[in-house]
């Protein structure tokens, strides 16, 4: 053996007498998929860790207090303007601290990012079934990470207390005094006394930088577990069972692969930070109680919630001397309730429903295999896109010079009318294709020759699918129609769609 050789053997050896390292074997060898799909998860794990990374940064050159301040940088637009030592940081680092600008935005596209991914992860988990026996609890968790994610980008998104984060701030205001009774109780909590009072911001920054981060870091942790302890669902086909999960081993393969992924998720949020604006907070200015930017519009992932609030109609009541903000109390808060409370109920729901919880699922569903599952996702997906187009209704408006009010009302119909037609279409769209496979699968594909018959009449020739490929030998169809046509590993009690 040669001196490197021995060297590595000794290093494995002391490595193993402190750690089990040598124990790990089938740790090393499990099976990833490759598919493109389960990609979604990994580019969520790496924009947080860019997350991580620049926010520890940042957190060295930002002020979290709202005492009132001179600005007296490099800026000339806002020199003199009196403004919290909050905002005054965020300026420093955009204007004066080499690289901060750089490392603003690059936080900024990695959390739009982060949220973003975790959002497709749960539709491709959604659509595919991943979520069935015995991945309940997982599912859970990845919905918890999406809620945390969210709480997390809107208090980064308030920190900086410019005009455009201030705004959001007061929205959030009003939804907390729109709880009944304890409403305005919840608001002096959480602002340190009448709004917008002095400690929102040194409240929110703990928040953001340990608390939120650290309930991140737990659920991504479990979460990771989970996934190595019940193994990866897969696609159907050749070799695919439910005992067995066929891909690349994690070493060295995919962590080859997964390494070299998180290299280019960086390099890209790095350069879209680069060449991209966002959230210019000097174009905004410092917050004032009795100002609004124009077109103000929060982040993609808080956007329909701004939009619920402007579909709502103005629906007060009093009870008991108490006035409830109906056109409040029931976008912000019952509406994003009820939303979440069916996603953390819908697998046990439809399980329930098709009878199928009693049997573990380890392969991943095609969407069109499972119409009304499909129906409902699309629904539940164009609800959220109009929600969304009403947040910024305003702009929309101006934009094409229409009238705000006719938009807003256009607006509430296809919010009723738009997820009931994707409903009905989607499912439709799914049985047709699942009926022209199994169409295909009994008369067979069309060669496009014609052949006359006996009697004279002419019919098109047909191939079995599996057959009709280049190069494949070319068998009657009659051998194809009374043989048992070869099929991919079903789980048990799958319904043959």
């Amino acid at each position: 053996m040669s001196r490197a050789g021995r060297r590595a053997e000794r290093i494995v050896e002391a490595v193993d007498a402190r750690l089990p390292a040598l124990e790990s074997g089938p740790l090393l060898r499990k099976a990833f998929p490759d598919h493109w799909s389960f990609l979604l998860g990994e580019l969520a794990l790496y924009s947080l860790l860019v997350l991580f990374l620049t926010g520890v940064w940042l957190t060295l050159f930002f002020t979290p207090e709202m005492r009132e301040v001179v600005y007296t940088g490099p800026y000339v637009p806002l020199r003199g303007v009196r403004m919290s030592a909050a905002f005054d940081s965020t300026l420093h680092i955009s204007f004066d601290v080499r690289g901060g600008l750089l490392m603003r935005q690059t936080h900024h596209w990695a959390a739009l990012v982060f949220v973003a991914a975790i959002g497709l992860h749960l539709l491709r988990i959604f659509f595919t079934g991943a979520f069935r026996r015995p991945r309940e609890l997982n599912w859970a968790i990845g919905l918890t990470l999406f809620v945390v994610s969210l709480a997390e980008g809107f208090a980064g998104y308030s920190l900086p207390d410019d005009l455009l984060s201030g705004t959001g701030l007061r929205i959030a205001q009003g939804i907390m005094t729109s709880i009944p009774v304890a409403g305005t109780y919840v608001s002096f909590l959480v602002f340190g006394g009448p709004y917008p009072a002095h400690d929102i911001v040194t409240r929110l920054y703990p928040v953001h930088i340990l608390l939120l981060p650290g309930a991140l870091i737990a659920l991504v942790t479990v979460h990771l577990f989970l996934v190595f302890h019940l193994k990866h669902t897969q696609w159907r086909g050749p070799g695919h069972t439910v005992r067995n999960a066929v891909g690349k081993p994690f070493f060295p393969q995919f962590t080859a692969a997964s390494g070299g992924l998180s290299i280019i998720v960086a390099g890209v949020l790095v350069l879209l930070a680069a060449i991209a604006q966002v959230n210019p907070v000097w174009n905004y200015g410092p917050y004032r109680p009795d100002q609004v930017s124009t077109g103000a519009q929060p982040d993609w992932y808080v956007g329909f919630l701004e939009g619920a609030l402007r579909l709502t109609p103005a629906w007060e009541t009093n009870v008991a001397g108490h006035t409830l903000m109906w056109n409040v109390l029931l976008p912000a808060i019952v509406l994003p309730g009820l939303l979440f409370a069916v996603l953390y109920a819908h697998p046990f729901v439809e399980q329930r429903i098709t009878g199928e919880g009693r049997t573990e699922r380890h392969f991943c569903d095609r969407p069109r295999e499972r119409p009304v599952r499909t129906g409902l996702g699309v629904a539940g997906t164009v609800f959220y896109g109009v929600l969304l187009l009403a947040g910024g209704n305003d702009v929309i408006a101006q934009t094409f010079r229409v009238s705000v009010n006719a938009l807003t009302w256009i607006l509430r119909v296809a919010l009723v009318v738009a997820p009931v037609l994707a409903f009905i279409v989607t499912r439709w769209l799914c049985r047709a294709l699942t009926s022209a496979e199994r169409g295909r699968l009994e008369e067979g594909v069309s060669t496009g020759e014609i052949r006359q018959s006996v009697t004279g009449g002419y019919e098109s020739d047909h191939r079995p699918p599996e057959s009709f490929r280049p190069g494949a030998p070319r068998r009657p169809l009659t051998a194809a129609r009374t043989g048992t046509p070869s099929r991919t590993p079903r789980e048990p009690g799958l319904p043959d769609r």
